[in-house]
């Protein structure tokens, strides 16, 4: 039946796109989430009335979060293949990607990661710092468990932007689903192969909300 209206699709090629693709905004996710955690962390921390205070320093953040959430993803793949080169050896492949893929999406995402540490009630920072716990105390077991339906939605938003980032990455050789479309689908002229890898990119995106969306609504508790 599948074999009838979409003639040109390989689907051992389709599927194993769909898995680079995976793996591609798997791993993204992940070092996005430590990487955006730790920033936004830092840059709430410094900023004005907060544990760590320090202008100089929550400048230089917020500047380099900034710079690189400004840049558009295709060009800073561009940008960044001389540092790619020396860290992975190559410019083609999923794992070529992951450099620019992280470094495109870990300020977006420290940027939620701090909106979501401000929207925490003061009065609860200020009840642990009387009791006299640490800032590693603070961070622990106020700042991230309080914040963490807005990093998990946070995630979910840029877990999602990683796999259109991925689609793009593939254009210049990195493989995956974006890849397949690309080489296999536009520039071949077989419309099936583009619509079967935009479908699976699609039902990818929907089942990352669903997850986001469960996992937020069983932490949100107000």
């Amino acid at each position: 039946m599948l074999e009838t209206f979409m003639p040109n699709v390989n689907w051992e090629k389709m599927w194993e796109a769909t898995f680079e693709t995976l793996y591609m905004t798997a791993i993204s996710v992940l070092a996005t989430f430590v990487f955006g955690v730790t920033l936004g962390l830092l840059l709430f921390l410094t900023s004005k009335g907060n544990l760590w205070e320090n202008k100089a320093i929550n400048t230089v953040i917020s500047a380099f979060v900034n710079i690189f959430r400004s840049i558009p993803f295709i060009i800073l793949i561009v940008l960044l293949i001389p540092f790619t080169k020396l860290i992975v050896g190559t410019m083609i492949g999923e794992n070529a990607a992951l450099p620019a893929l992280i470094i495109g999406a870990a300020p977006f995402y420290a940027r939620m990661v701090e909106i979501g540490l401000r929207e925490i009630d003061k009065g609860v920072i200020e009840a642990a710092k009387s009791m006299g716990a640490k800032t590693s105390t603070i961070i622990w077991k106020v700042l991230l468990p309080e914040s963490m339906p807005a990093l998990v939605s946070g995630i979910t938003v840029t877990a999602i932007a990683l796999v259109s980032y991925t689609a793009m990455a593939g254009v210049i050789g990195a493989g995956g689903l974006g890849n397949l479309a690309y080489l296999e689908g536009f520039q071949r002229n077989r419309f099936d192969v583009t619509f079967m890898a935009t479908v699976i990119i699609l039902i990818i995106v929907f089942i990352i909300q669903f997850i986001g969306d469960y996992f937020t609504s069983k932490i949100d508790k107000r």
